[in-house]
């Protein structure tokens, strides 16, 4: 069913909304994740019964963003598409505890996770470039890394198969034997990163035999677009997916170099109120999360994607092909459960920096993320023509959960 557009200078009224590390976004309770689409579902029925069947959608959406919330708080960014058009765009909320600043859909937030879709198309270009290939080994990119990078290609770091162990793992172990090191304020950098690894012997699991989401994985892939491309690995997105597709305020942020506009913070709520948790020791990275980006723009990510502005069908078919081992089987969620959740063990459908599983037997694209002070999700309902991006810069809710609870109400509408 079409929406009716909500501008932005409609914006009125509180927010619902809905990485502490990166990995955590995909260890995110499956359960906690299905109660918050619950709530947001309940809000939407009580809003329809209570207005009665005139009420549009899009007023819908907006009660169960705006539900729960304060409109000094911190809050969200949405957008909906239905196909090329923008449906529905709104910010709830201020982009800085304590400062009137309204978040709106251009406000630039981090994306933490989300950004290793553009390091997966990054990757995906210099091979279409010829300058690097799916096959090519650790050693082969880095001559002086220890024996157990000869085993582990780009593409086992694309789809988190390379066993290459988990660098805040093994930032904790080397605080723990030498003192403290990292900070909020003296962040861990990508080549400290790299001599964490090539200070190993091994990794966790030989490559391809098991499957364990890996930010070190994709801090490596920035690493390898840098070195291979000869650009850093910002100037190489900005020169060949940011410009070309029209994104022209998202930034690969390093501190110091660059500032990002509009920019929102990240809050953390403790005890009744928004402690400021923007950066952590980790928030420096770039390959596994240092984008930062707005709706809008996302709104233009999802274009190139759907037309293939980038690279063809058949080269993305690539990135939306699940993961499989070596011999046909699927790979299984780590502890015999996906997020946590207890039950059978379930099978990982991801791709190149996408995960594919279906939701309620639709067909999508997703990915969230999530740092210290902000979570993030971008939902693609691919034969629906349907895509909900919504950005956080508060940790007390779920973008996925409202996410889907929205994809919930559009798709069931006749």
């Amino acid at each position: 069913m079409p929406l009716t557009m909500l501008r932005p200078d409609e914006q009125t009224g509180p927010v619902v909304s809905s990485h502490s590390t990166q990995r955590s976004a995909v260890r995110a309770s499956s359960g906690a994740l299905f109660v918050l689409r619950v709530i947001a579902l309940v809000a939407v029925l009580g809003s329809r019964a209570g207005s009665g069947e005139n009420r549009s959608i899009n007023q819908q959406i907006d009660r169960v963003m705006a539900r729960g919330s304060e409109p000094g708080d911190p809050g969200f960014a949405v957008l909906v598409k239905q196909g090329p058009k923008i449906v529905f765009e709104r910010g709830y909320g201020v982009r800085e505890f304590g400062k009137p600043a309204k978040i709106t859909p251009d406000t630039n937030f981090r994306l933490a996770s989300l950004t290793k879709q553009f390091t997966a198309m990054a990757t995906m270009l210099l091979v279409h470039d010829g300058k690097l290939h799916y096959e090519d080994r650790l050693s082969d990119i880095w001559p002086d890394f220890p024996a157990y990078g000869r085993a582990i290609t780009v593409y086992q770091l694309l789809t988190h198969t390379s066993g290459l162990p988990d660098y805040e793992t093994l930032m904790e172990a080397e605080e723990k034997a030498h003192g403290p090191r990292w900070s909020a304020e003296n962040q861990i950098q990508d080549p400290e990163v790299l001599a964490l690894l090539k200070a190993q012997t091994s990794g966790v699991f030989p490559p391809e035999t098991k499957w364990e989401y890996s930010n070190s994985g994709y801090v490596i892939l920035g690493m390898i677009v840098a070195k291979v491309s000869g650009m850093s690995y910002g100037e190489f997105l900005e020169k060949r997916i940011f410009r070309p597709l029209g994104m022209r305020t998202t930034i690969v942020y390093v501190k110091g170099k660059n500032q990002v506009a509009n920019r929102a913070y990240g809050y953390t709520r403790e005890d009744g109120t928004f402690k400021p948790t923007d950066q952590s020791a980790t928030s420096a990275t770039l390959g596994d999360g240092g984008i930062y980006s707005n709706v809008r723009d996302l709104a233009k990510w999802d274009d190139g994607l759907t037309s293939y502005a980038l690279l063809d069908k058949q080269q993305m078919s690539q990135a939306w092909t699940p993961v499989r081992m070596p011999d046909g089987s699927p790979y299984y969620w780590p502890g015999n459960a996906t997020d946590n959740r207890e039950g059978p063990p379930k099978v990982v459908d991801y791709g190149f920096g996408w995960f594919l599983d279906a939701y309620q037997g639709r067909v999508r694209e997703y990915h969230d993320g999530e740092s210290v002070g902000f979570r993030s999700t971008i939902e693609r309902y691919v034969k629906d023509n349907l895509t909900i991006i919504i950005l956080s810069n508060r940790t007390d809710r779920s973008p996925r959960a409202l996410g889907e609870g929205i994809a919930d109400l559009i798709l069931s509408s006749p």
